[in-house]
């Protein structure tokens, strides 16, 4: 039988000189990916989402855009339990330049959109930076951002 986890976490970007770039950190397993992590106690996932960015990327000076949530799921193996996690994704901007790596990670690199897509391990993250990065482009077509 499996066990149901829930994280949340943020698609980081910052611009940097009029270039959008994005945040990925890569796990100790060696996967690249965007901050994200277990829904801890009684926690919004938007505030889940909030913690880890500040957490895993050290940025303090960010805000989660509104309207965008997407989530995928992907099932893994943990001392002999399957775990089945729904991972649910926000936008976040950043006003900080630099983040900072913390110890659940490897390495962080801020990339521009066709490194990021081309970077980021699995399906589901990918995707949804497509669907981000869209989502993205109009608000700042719209003036809103």
């Amino acid at each position: 039988m499996a066990v149901e986890a829930t994280s949340a976490g943020a698609i980081l970007f910052r611009d940097t000189r009029g270039r959008r770039e994005y945040l990925l950190l890569k796990s100790r397993p060696g996967d690249w990916e965007f901050p994200k992590g277990g829904v801890e106690g009684e926690e919004e996932l938007q505030q889940t989402a909030i913690r880890e960015v500040k957490e895993e990327a050290g940025i303090d000076d960010f805000r989660l855009l509104d309207g965008f949530r997407k989530d995928y799921s992907y099932v893994f193996e943990a001392n002999g339990t399957t775990i089945h996690k729904t991972v649910h994704l926000f936008i976040a901007k950043s006003y900080e330049a630099s983040a900072e790596l913390s110890k659940e990670h490897r390495d962080l690199q801020w990339r521009d959109y066709e490194q990021a897509v081309n970077t980021v391990t699995q399906d589901g993250p990918r995707e949804i930076l497509e669907e981000a990065h869209e989502y993205i482009d109009d608000l700042e077509d719209d003036g809103e951002i």
